[in-house]
């Protein structure tokens, strides 16, 4: 659901904000090619992020009033519906997965507008950045997947390494850089995955997600729950995604 102005495509960066795009060796993105067999499945949380970690979380992508962002639960409590590590926007609002069958678009005074489908969003990228930082030793070499489909740039000949459901083009860069494709323009999509050197972490989104999601160790995802913002849930490697 990115609503994009009509462009031309763009040829390939040499770099995508400030991480260099890999057109040659790929092996830094092999350990995620080779899955367990039976972990990492497609529509799976660890089919997102990756298989093996410790703990998972599940970071909401907020609605938004005005602008403004508005937490799933607090929408979830309006409607009068629960909101558990599982339940998919759609669900919290009363409407199909298309946001069809509601009378009305958004609630009066709590939200008009749906959580971004995609990969993070910028200002919950910023938010989560600082907390990573801590839980690697790597901070200044990370590795990053952008799936080469979203239509922008043509990264039609530049070598790309799967996913579950997808192709994605490798970036390398420092953490703190994983923003800086928004420098290129509004509608530039950050990294769908993120993985230091270390692999001490990994994360992960998708275009069809309102969800971004983490797997790390025990202390990672406690320091990421325990966040007041951006809104986080503990899930479990083979829950399904939305």
């Amino acid at each position: 659901m990115n609503d994009y102005p009509p462009v031309d495509r763009l040829p390939a960066p040499e770099q995508y904000g400030r991480l260099h795009v890999r057109t040659t060796d790929l092996g830094p993105a092999r350990w995620l090619t080779e899955r367990a067999p039976g972990r990492g499945r497609f529509g799976t949380v660890a089919g997102v992020a990756a298989p093996g970690f410790a703990s998972y979380a599940r970071v909401l992508h907020p609605a938004s009033l005005d602008e403004r962002p508005v937490r799933w639960a607090a929408v979830a409590a309006a409607y009068g519906r629960e909101l558990a590590p599982g339940t998919r926007w759609h669900e919290v609002i009363g409407m199909d997965e298309d946001y069809n069958n509601a009378s009305e678009y958004g609630l009066p005074g709590l939200w008009d507008e749906h959580p971004g489908e995609g990969p993070t969003p910028p200002a919950v990228a910023e938010a989560l950045i600082p907390v990573l930082a801590r839980h690697t030793t790597t901070p200044e070499r990370c590795w990053f997947g952008l799936w080469h489909g979203y239509g922008r740039w043509e990264f039609g000949h530049v070598p790309t390494f799967e996913t579950p459901g997808r192709e994605e083009v490798l970036l390398a860069g420092a953490l703190s850089d994983a923003i800086s494709p928004v420098s290129l323009d509004e509608f530039a999509e950050l990294p769908d995955l993120w993985w230091p050197q270390d692999r001490a972490w990994c994360l992960g989104g998708d275009v069809d997600l309102t969800s971004t999601y983490i797997g790390g160790s025990h202390e990672l995802i406690a320091e990421l729950l325990a966040l007041p913002d951006p809104e986080t849930l503990a899930v479990a490697e083979g829950d399904r995604v939305g």
